[in-house]
């Protein structure tokens, strides 16, 4: 639950009516976009206001006619989602700062220079979006950003998007280091064990991705970890 220090206003204005409810700045945005949050996760304490600054409470009963809610959880959800989130200058700044790191870090896993076949680094792709003058929006997920960012640095990084599937043999003794980092990025396609205990698996990820998973695969097995690219 989040404490009330830490809390912002959702507010919804209906039908004459003003209603308002104390929640998780973060968690109320992710509401916002379709996400499912436990509401005691969600709001710093379970009660519908008409002015919560002041500490106005508002019937629930009252609250349930008007919304055309069952449930005092299904109130506050319906005004997280329909309302304004109340957010300060700083809260916003910060907001806005984890989006943007998001963003960054999708089309550094996702997307590679096709000059090369790597992916950029995200140092270079933060330095793209500030050329590029780029935008980023709080009240949106960082995946339904990526296409309209894309299009605006694309022509200061050229960027593709692929998925490359790879065949990888673990030596036994690293198997269980190794299944750790895998489990990071996706599940195996196929696997097998072989007689001497070593594991064997496929794997597709975005090319990025398969990248970064190779590098923590070649550090946890020491080198000894063996790779084939699939067609």
């Amino acid at each position: 639950m989040v404490t009330l220090d830490e809390a912002v206003i959702a507010r919804l204005s209906t039908k004459g009516e003003r209603f308002e409810v104390l929640v998780h700045p973060e968690l109320a945005l992710r509401v916002k976009q379709g996400e499912k949050v436990e509401l005691e996760q969600l709001v710093a304490v379970e009660q519908v206001f008409r002015d919560a600054r002041k500490g106005e409470k508002a019937s629930v009963e009252h609250a349930m006619k008007v919304l055309g809610a069952g449930s005092l959880e299904e109130v506050i959800y319906r005004i997280v989602r329909k309302g304004e989130i109340q957010l300060t200058t700083e809260q916003r700044r910060k907001m806005q700062e984890q989006r943007r790191r998001q963003v960054i870090s999708y089309i550094a896993k996702h997307a590679i220079n096709p000059q090369t076949g790597t992916p950029h680094p995200p140092q270079r792709i933060e330095k793209a979006l500030e050329e590029a003058k780029v935008n980023i929006d709080i009240h949106r997920s960082a995946e339904a950003q990526v296409p309209e960012v894309v299009k605006a640095i694309r022509r200061i990084l050229p960027l593709k998007f692929e998925e490359r599937t790879m065949a990888v043999k673990v030596p036994w003794r690293y198997v269980s280091k190794a299944q750790h980092v895998v489990k990071m990025y996706g599940k195996p396609e196929r696997e097998e064990w072989l007689r001497d205990g070593s594991w064997v698996f496929a794997i597709t990820l975005p090319a990025g991705a398969m990248e970064e998973m190779l590098g923590k695969l070649e550090a946890a097995t020491r080198g000894e970890v063996e790779v084939r690219r699939l067609e």
